[in-house]
């Protein structure tokens, strides 16, 4: 069950939920072990390298390496919880998590920080509009992007319960809260967070509050905006989708991604399997490389803010 808490103005590091809940599950699960590409400080993970010395690993800048620990540690019976960067944590080591993961039956928990526009100064070669899209691919992967702090900590639990990999995407930084504390999710169903008539908005990761914002803005106008909360996109709740599709004019989704291999061909991919005659807009970026600039500047650049989106509706409409 969860709980909207958007009004708590306490604004916590995401890279704080899976630090201490990884420091905390250690108290507890002698098997858990945390490893770090050489970002110790940018992640956090630092911390965890004071309080558990023996349970954390740092392999250097050598991500693909850092795979091959994890696999080497998972089926020697540890649970490996791994950070980079998130272009480092897919596209650089999609491979080795295809090849020592996936195809060999091992565990791996991946957290992809800082993704699309919230990589902000460290630009281009650390932006990944397409780690949602690989990810995807893997079979029997569970995709997941992260609203908040409550969510995040809630998914880093979650996956160190289960077998196989499991990706999330967050910013290491503080983000708007969408949750109140101890609201819990399950993995494979999305949340409806508002309910609307006019248009279904499926949006996930810290987008979520924009979307929120701009569904706020066009009921002041008269169009009635429901706002789904897919945090889950693989397994995505494809259920849900063809409930909540019923008697809508549009359906628009929403995410710091590349439209093309994202949330949106995730839905898209329901709706024309299942033969659903509905407009369908995703607003996401388009053939686009990422650039240098602080988040807000890029979130603008890139045409992703509340605005934009209030935009992309009324055309949808």
């Amino acid at each position: 069950m969860f709980t909207l808490d958007r009004e708590n103005k306490e604004i916590k590091e995401l890279k704080l939920a899976v630090v201490e809940t990884l420091q905390d599950m250690m108290k507890t699960n002698d098997k858990v072990v945390a490893l770090e590409a050489d970002l110790g400080g940018a992640s956090g993970f630092s911390k965890i390298q004071k309080t558990n010395p023996d349970r954390f690993i740092n392999v250097g800048i050598a991500e693909a390496n850092m795979v091959g620990v994890a696999a080497g540690l998972s089926v020697t019976g540890f649970v490996p919880f791994m950070h980079t960067f998130g272009p480092f944590a897919s596209r650089r080591v999609f491979d080795q998590v295809f090849l020592s993961g996936a195809y060999a039956h091992t565990t791996m928990n991946i957290y992809g920080s800082d993704p699309g526009f919230t990589v902000g100064p460290n630009g281009g070669t650390h932006t990944t509009w397409e780690d949602v899209a690989l990810m995807r691919t893997i079979p029997n992967a569970v995709v997941c992007d992260a609203a908040d702090y409550v969510q995040l900590e809630w998914i880093t639990r979650e996956f160190v319960k289960m077998e196989g990999i499991h990706y999330v995407r967050a910013n290491r930084k503080g983000v708007r809260n969408v949750y109140k504390e101890g609201s819990t999710f399950e993995i494979g169903k999305g949340n409806i967070l508002k309910e609307g008539k006019d248009v279904l908005l499926i949006a996930a990761g810290q987008l979520v509050s924009d979307a929120l914002d701009a569904a706020e803005a066009l009921e002041k106008e008269g169009i009635s905006v429901e706002v789904v909360d897919m945090f889950t996109i693989k397994p995505i709740d494809a259920d849900l989708i063809l409930k909540e599709v019923t008697g809508k004019k549009a359906v628009v989704t929403f995410e710091n991604h590349s439209i093309t291999g994202g949330l949106g061909s995730a839905v898209a991919e329901v709706l024309s399997d299942n033969a659903i005659g509905v407009k369908l807009k995703r607003v996401g970026v388009n053939e686009l490389f990422g650039q240098v600039g602080t988040p807000d500047f890029l979130q603008k650049e890139f045409k992703l803010t509340a605005d934009d989106l209030v935009k992309d509706i009324k055309e949808a409409l």
